[in-house]
């Protein structure tokens, strides 16, 4: 069999997706239509076929944008794949517009809204544009049923089109258990992402410097990740009056988990956050927002704790909450966390059920997914 697979950024895709395209190369070929920015190079070493593509992910220009759909058009119908399945929202949209124009089966993966979706206008466009590339989709991969019910309730997909799963789940070989970290030079909170408006770190930066005011040295917040521009200045700042500390960009998140006390990301919205899957799996305390795409990775009260969205008060409040708790109460809602990926967030039953739907809409006769064991 012949997958192609059409997504706007390879690091992502090998953080988050390896283990799909692992399982796809063991039934047939794989080629990846993607932007280098990372790993295609341990792509090609798997086996994969890759084809550099340029693409802006955060621009709409209609001129580069009808030549992206023209690209897909020409790569789809040069290479004729038994299933094309698409990651984020031009793939989604062009790849997929072309695919429908080609009668080529494809899947298509929503991995949360975002911002056009938040913004009025643009949102009635991108809605527009979803439902007519998306309604030969042979189903539609949600993180969250949140977002699954918007794309029905606003009748861009019928019922009949959606699969939800657990996020992309979490690979836990790959994110082991680790004891809690000694806590005689205080507790670390520790955020990981791109520091930008929407994960809510506005709120956090203003609760760190109260909980630093009231606590001191007793407390620490780590920042691991990117940091969007317009934060330049505020992140030099929080890091020269001591209230942070910036480590930047890191490939491997582990070490930074397994150093927390407890992981903070109070995000306005995801489809399915890693991070939280990720600190869970490793045993740690999470402190996030009451939305679709956090709340799931959350047992408010067990593994850790749910704030509201937009508000530095009730992140705060639950910041504080954790700090007041015993040692050992910390470290239980760690293990609580980690049980919980076990149950319900374990990449083999993400991959297995991709499979399943992805199989059961490619062209002609397909192979029986055999299930991954844990």
């Amino acid at each position: 069999m012949k997958f192609l697979v059409v997504t706007n950024h390879s690091y992502m895709l090998w953080q988050f997706r390896r283990e799909l395209i692992a399982r796809l190369l063991e039934l047939g070929e794989v080629i990846l239509s993607m932007p280098f920015v990372g790993h295609e190079e341990d792509f090609a070493r798997m086996g994969c076929r890759c084809i550099e593509t340029k693409l802006e992910r955060r621009s709409i220009n209609p001129a580069t944008d009808l030549e992206l759909y023209r690209f897909y058009h020409r790569l789809i119908r040069t290479e004729r794949p038994d299933m094309v399945l698409t990651y984020s929202i031009k793939p989604n949209i062009y790849a997929g517009y072309a695919c429908s124009r080609l009668g080529v089966p494809y899947c298509t993966n929503i991995q949360g809204l975002g911002t056009p979706f938040e913004k009025r206008g643009l949102a009635e466009l991108v809605s527009l544009l979803h439902h007519v590339a998306l309604r030969k989709s042979g189903t539609v991969f949600f993180e969250n049923g949140e977002n699954a019910d918007l794309f029905v309730r606003r009748r861009i997909i019928p019922r009949s089109k959606v699969t939800v799963l657990h996020g992309a789940g979490v690979n836990l070989d790959y994110y082991t258990f680790r004891p809690y970290p000694s806590e005689e030079e205080g507790i670390r909170f520790l955020y990981l992402g791109r520091i930008m408006r929407e994960k809510g770190v506005d709120e956090l930066f203003s609760a760190a410097r109260r909980l630093k005011a009231e606590y001191g040295d007793r407390v620490h917040f780590d920042l691991v990740g990117f940091f969007e521009e317009e934060y330049t200045s505020t992140v030099e700042q929080l890091a020269q009056e001591g209230i942070v500390k910036f480590h930047g960009f890191r490939q491997d998140p582990r070490p930074y988990y397994a150093a927390a006390h407890c992981v903070v990301l109070p995000s306005y919205h995801e489809g399915m956050s890693n991070v939280l899957l990720e600190s869970a799996a490793t045993g740690r305390a999470l402190i996030t927002t009451d939305v679709s795409g956090c709340r799931e990775a959350v047992r408010d009260g067990v593994s850790g704790f749910l704030c509201a969205p937009r508000s530095e008060q009730s992140l705060y409040d639950r910041m504080h909450q954790f700090l007041e708790l015993s040692p050992e109460q910390r470290a239980a809602m760690g293990r609580a966390g980690r049980t919980l990926m076990e149950e319900s967030f374990d990449k083999n039953g993400v991959v297995d059920k991709t499979l399943r739907q992805i199989l059961a809409h490619c062209k002609g006769t397909a192979p029986a997914v055999q299930t991954t064991q844990s």
